[in-house]
């Protein structure tokens, strides 16, 4: 589900690089209205992931998919930016509540001591969908139906799947372990077992209601991180065909697929970021170090912009960052927090934090268009990469077992 959502979000990186020629759109306009999704994303972030914890994931999350697949379909009707404004804000709005809800979901199912490979693996449907949908836009960017430019097709065909998968969800996804008929008595029971014994672990130690949890300092500096690393990862997601364009003036399809290559390498340092936390039990250092990396690959492809192949590699390195530090972020809220609290928590991190994929790829755009090139966006991703690993290490380090205070 997650690889067709992060697909019919992003898909607007390849169908721009011909729709943005065809409607007269500046880099300004296609900046704005890439990063408006996460306007509309921003005001229904907290109710969804509620909506989740009190009554059915499978009921909101088939409800989400069904209504954002249609709407990205839609953006294949645009004709002006007014247009492109609006599809994209509902756009923004009919998905929120998913991968904050998934994120709350998982935490029904799965220990803390397991989680952050967990969410990895989960994770790992954003660098796969780029992976995948890198090549299918390219070639869909090279066809003509009906009289309708590929860029308009690229955006139908890839939201019919969310339609699909919307429909398959109601009947297979299972909201709870006591209720899952795919496991035998005794694995329902040890499950809920030990996640009844965590809980109660930490309500004996600390007990947040949903406001405190929201007021709480640790939950504000995640959110606050969280903002400046989404404006450095959406940023530069957003952005990333049409800088290597730019650098290296090939067609639209080796474009695509030079575009895929960056998220490979943030697969597998996903993949290995997310077990290694797990195994050491940290969660701190091992978001900070990876948003250290990205700062360091996004500085360096500025500075050999000038040579296309070194480029493209300094940009695998700032992915390999972007990407890595998911799984041991989204453990860090739910190693402490349970319930509505921890629903409520992450919504607003996840809320605050995505307006981070408006201000990333609208400043790029701006300051594109302010300069005529696009390093000096590259190195405003590169600052917000920085500021979020200086925020994280704010935090207090976690592996003692200690509970946050309520100040």
């Amino acid at each position: 589900m997650y690889i067709i959502c992060f697909l019919d979000r992003v898909n607007v990186t390849y169908a721009g690089l011909e729709m943005t020629k065809d409607l007269g759109f500046t880099s300004e306009i296609y900046g704005f209205g890439a990063g408006i999704f996460f306007v509309g994303y921003f005001l229904l972030e907290i109710p969804g992931t509620l909506i989740i914890e009190r009554w059915s994931a499978r009921g909101w999350i088939a409800r989400i998919m069904i209504s954002w697949g249609i709407l990205a379909a839609a953006m294949g009707f645009i004709h002006t930016p007014r247009q492109f404004y609006v599809v994209r804000f509902l756009l923004g709005a009919a998905e929120a509540g998913f991968f904050p809800g998934i994120i709350v979901y998982l935490s029904h199912w799965f220990r803390a001591q397991d989680r952050a490979k967990t969410v990895a693996l989960f994770m790992a449907a954003v660098p796969l969908a780029n992976i995948i949908g890198s090549p299918v836009s390219g070639l869909l960017l090279g066809v003509n139906w009906f009289g309708l430019a590929g860029w308009r097709w690229l955006f139908i065909v890839e939201g019919a799947p969310a339609v699909i998968l919307g429909i398959v969800t109601i009947f297979f996804l299972t909201d709870w372990p006591r209720q899952a008929a795919w496991l035998t008595p005794a694995e329902r029971e040890w499950i809920q077992d030990e996640l009844n014994s965590e809980k109660q672990a930490k309500e004996k130690m600390h007990s947040l209601s949903v406001l405190a949890a929201l007021r709480n300092r640790e939950v504000v500096l995640l959110a606050f991180a969280y903002f400046f690393i989404i404006t450095s990862s959406l940023g530069l997601n957003l952005w990333l065909p049409a800088i290597v364009k730019n650098l290296s003036g090939l067609t639209n399809l080796q474009v695509t697929l030079v575009s895929s290559l960056p998220y490979c390498f943030g697969l597998m340092a996903m993949l290995t970021v997310g077990w290694s936390s797990d195994r050491t039990g940290e969660r701190r250092w091992h978001t900070v170090v990876p948003m250290m990396v990205a700062f360091a690959g996004l500085v360096l492809a500025a500075v050999v912009q000038n040579n296309a192949v070194l480029a493209i590699a300094m940009f695998c390195v700032a992915s390999a960052g972007l990407f890595s530090y998911f799984p041991s972020f989204w453990a860090l809220p739910t190693g402490f927090l349970s319930g509505s609290a921890a629903a409520a928590a992450i919504g607003l991190i996840n809320s605050i934090g995505n307006l981070g994929g408006f201000a990333g790829p609208y400043v790029v755009g701006y300051i594109k268009d302010a300069t005529n090139s696009f390093m000096g966006g590259v190195l405003y991703l590169a600052a917000s990469a920085i500021v979020a690993a200086a925020l994280v290490l704010l935090l207090k380090d976690r592996r003692e077992g200690r509970l946050m205070n309520d100040d």
